[in-house]
């Protein structure tokens, strides 16, 4: 899943831009968008508010034409997790310009992480060659989907998932967050052939691995791994040695940011 925001002082084209860029972007993939809105989306006071503020988190208006989503969480991160599940491949976002995702900007605006200025005559190729050029935000449900969509997906009768997460404490020291180092290639290929190999084993149809490198803050997801199996018997034994392989072959380095400090993990060992 790739995301783009378009951000820009109030009244210079956001929307439209928007609209340019999701419709170039529909030929390529799924497109989801989110909008940064001072205004609701739904009246307050409706059968969905009354459904809200009699406990429920989440709610889905449910019409003839559309599905409405309404949640509690008003955050970017909640509202990405939500667009990750509905497996969408671009995320075309409106505004959040406080927000550290990557960012076209409309003229010059001060915003964090631009990726490139344009003005309100940018056309929409010009606007989905610069998201298309993005990292992927990968997330367990984009693998998950990957693993459905593999044509011999008819074979399994089990599909099993690995969710490494920062650990906030531990021997009585509190991590704020993690950091990961990587040599990018030589660990994309050490990944690929663990991959390749525990896909050779009895029984295993699809074996995807992902890893995140950079700052990861404490309860967030590190790795991910799928294991999809003919049974259950041939699933969980791949599914630990994809982690301990993981572990023991790929060239990944971390870094603890504890409340007492910083360290490399190889270091202290």
């Amino acid at each position: 899943m790739k995301v783009i925001a378009i951000v820009g002082y109030k009244k210079t084209g956001k929307t439209t831009l928007v609209e340019r860029l999701v419709a170039c972007l529909a030929r390529h993939g799924t497109v989801g968008t989110i909008k940064h809105s001072q205004e609701e989306v739904l009246p307050f006071g409706g059968d969905t508010d009354r459904h809200l503020a009699s406990g429920a988190t989440v709610t889905i208006g449910v019409t003839p034409t559309r599905s409405v989503l309404v949640m509690k969480s008003n955050d970017i991160h909640t509202a990405l997790r939500q667009m990750s599940v509905q497996g969408v491949d671009y995320v075309v976002v409106e505004g959040f310009k406080e927000s550290g995702l990557p960012k076209i900007a409309i003229g010059d605006v001060e915003a964090g992480n631009v990726v490139a200025r344009v003005d309100i005559n940018a056309n929409g190729e010009q606007l989905a060659a610069i998201a298309m050029t993005q990292p992927d935000e990968v997330t367990l449900f984009d693998l998950l989907s990957r693993a459905r969509r593999n044509p011999e997906i008819k074979k399994a009768g089990a599909i099993g998932t690995f969710t490494g997460i920062v650990r906030e404490i531990a021997d009585n020291e509190i991590t704020e967050a993690l950091e990961f180092e990587s040599y990018d290639t030589v660990a994309k290929e050490r990944i690929s052939r663990i991959e390749a190999e525990l896909k050779r084993k009895p029984g295993i149809v699809d074996v995807i691995i992902h890893h995140k490198t950079g700052r990861i803050e404490k309860g967030e997801d590190i790795v991910y791994i799928v294991v999809a199996a003919g049974h259950r018997q041939e699933l969980f034994p791949v599914l630990s040695d994809a982690i301990e392989r993981v572990k023991e072959e790929v060239p990944i380095w971390k870094k603890e940011m504890t409340v007492s400090g910083e360290y490399w993990v190889h270091d202290k060992e």
